[in-house]
């Protein structure tokens, strides 16, 4: 497994497919794991442990790139919802994770959290560079148009 670390020396060079576009307080990529589809990473650059490691400035700009990102996820998916949610607990790098949640989810898993589904669901639609370039286009001019970069 790539740590986050490696995510973002990867997206600076250039080399990280997952990703969607730079914003101003880091990178947007699809998660490894594309079961919600859409389920995107907000990868802080520089690299810090924690939100609380950042200043005011560059913690509002996190933040309100994270909104930015679930709203152009909203737009671009036909998501009813977005889940957040911030834990470096296994990886001690900031990274937020953005998740579209959908109607049509099953019951089950729908009104609970993203990571209630089961392993082998959360395996069986993994990334695909080819399947999701024009997911990653679109969501990447809807984050450029909010920011005001397009």
């Amino acid at each position: 497994m790539t740590s986050f670390q490696e995510r973002v020396e990867s997206a600076r060079a250039g080399t990280n497919p997952t990703v969607v576009c730079r914003v101003a307080s880091g990178w947007v990529a699809l998660c490894d794991m594309q079961y919600l589809r859409g389920y995107a990473i907000l990868l802080a650059d520089p690299l810090v442990a924690s939100l609380n490691d950042l200043g005011q400035e560059r913690r509002r700009a996190y933040l309100d790139d994270m909104a930015s990102v679930g709203d152009a996820l909203l737009e671009v998916t036909g998501a009813c919802r977005i889940n957040y949610a911030i834990a470096g607990n296994s990886d001690p790098f900031l990274h937020a994770h953005i998740i579209p949640r959908y109607s049509d989810e099953p019951e089950q898993y729908r009104r609970s959290h993203p990571w209630s589904y089961p392993d082998e669901s959360m395996q069986a639609t993994k990334f695909d560079a080819a399947r999701d370039r024009a997911l990653m286009q679109q969501l990447a001019g809807a984050i450029l148009r909010r920011s005001g970069k397009r």
